[in-house]
């Protein structure tokens, strides 16, 4: 581990940290990570879906995990009343795409009202001095450019979901300017690219569809192999919103909206992930187009990572090969019948000492 983590490690122990989104995919690793470096953890979510990461790495474990809905802001309330958290990461969302075609009043009530739900418990607990809302590169206006899209970009996502999440943006940055321009909580957003990584089970997700085809023996179904994504390891953005959440807590001048994705080179076509993952799994997996002409989706989007770069002298750890073979271990692992607290924490450890 290298000074800077070990820094933000530190910080870490004996806060008292509130992850809303706990039991998602992306929630359970942060939850394990925050737990590993001493944190006093509590999550606030629904129930996990299972099979899920959260039960089978046992992540409740040494943390306090209360189940509840965004959507619900006297129980939310009330968990800030009683934790008194210093630090509030808010992972809580409707995350799908097509979901939030099939369900757009959902998607907004959870992702927009949601917001407004933790924004407005964090206006009322002076407690909260540091607080990070996890967005996505789909907020931006998608003109399908070549270049990435940058901090100060247009906001304006297409779809319900993306375009429910751009409003998170606007809803934060609004309470930012309105209740906390006196200092007293520094606010940031994160607009990360798409994650990849063991424990996914999400539906109509690449490497999720790709392991449960794999487990069933069958072709892995692409239904749009030629679009290209910013693809990056969960850890990737993960070990970002920690250093992100710190660094404004000790200095606010380090408060603001921060894209996170992968290098250029890094950035591949769902086709060419495909050929990663069908690779590193073997047992002659492969896949086949079936592009069903479904609702509308970005064919290219991509991030400019710039500013997180100069600000925090931030690069990415795993190319997309290598976070496809970790998202393959851990996923064989599982196939196996191990362990999967510990296959969660040893790949949580090589992560952070790989740096």
């Amino acid at each position: 581990m290298d000074a800077e983590t070990k820094e933000i490690c530190k910080f870490y122990q004996g806060k008292r940290v509130l992850v809303t989104g706990h039991t998602g995919f992306k929630g359970s690793w942060l939850c394990e990570i925050l737990k590993q470096w001493g944190a006093e953890v509590t999550g606030y979510a629904l129930p996990p879906v299972e099979p899920s990461l959260f039960v089978l790495a046992k992540v409740q474990e040494g943390m306090r995990s209360i189940e509840g809905d965004i959507r619900n802001f006297t129980q939310l309330e009330a968990v800030f009343d009683e934790v008194q958290p210093e630090l509030v990461l808010h992972l809580a969302a409707q995350p799908i795409v097509r979901t939030s075609y099939e369900d757009p009043v959902y998607t907004y009530e959870t992702n927009v009202m949601g917001t407004v739900h933790i924004l407005e418990c964090v206006r009322r607990h002076p407690c909260v001095k540091s607080f990070v809302n996890v967005t996505t590169d789909k907020v931006y206006e998608n003109k399908e450019w070549e270049y990435g899209y940058r901090e100060l970009d247009r906001l304006d996502g297409y779809d319900p979901y993306s375009n429910s999440k751009s409003c998170s943006e606007l809803v934060t940055h609004s309470y930012k300017q309105s209740f906390f321009a006196d200092g007293s909580c520094a606010i940031s957003t994160m607009r990360a690219g798409n994650v990849i990584g063991g424990g996914d089970f999400a539906k109509d997700r690449i490497v999720p569809d790709c392991i449960r085809a794999a487990l069933k023996k069958e072709a892995v179904v692409l239904r749009n192999p030629h679009s290209i994504r910013p693809y990056q390891h969960v850890l990737e953005p993960l070990s970002v919103y920690l250093t992100v959440a710190a660094k404004q807590y000790m200095d606010r001048s380090f408060e603001g909206s921060y894209n996170v994705g992968p290098d250029d080179e890094d950035c591949v076509s769902t086709g060419r992930l495909a050929d990663f993952f069908c690779e590193f799994w073997g047992e002659g997996l492969h896949w086949e187009n079936h592009y069903d002409g479904g609702p509308h989706e970005a064919n290219f989007l991509k991030l400019d990572c710039s500013k997180l770069k100069k600000t925090f002298a931030w690069k990415p750890r795993y190319h997309v090969r290598e976070a496809v073979q970790k998202t393959v271990e851990w996923a064989k692992a599982y196939e196996r019948g191990e362990e999967m607290q510990a296959v969660t924490r040893e790949q949580i450890a090589a992560f952070f000492e790989e740096k």
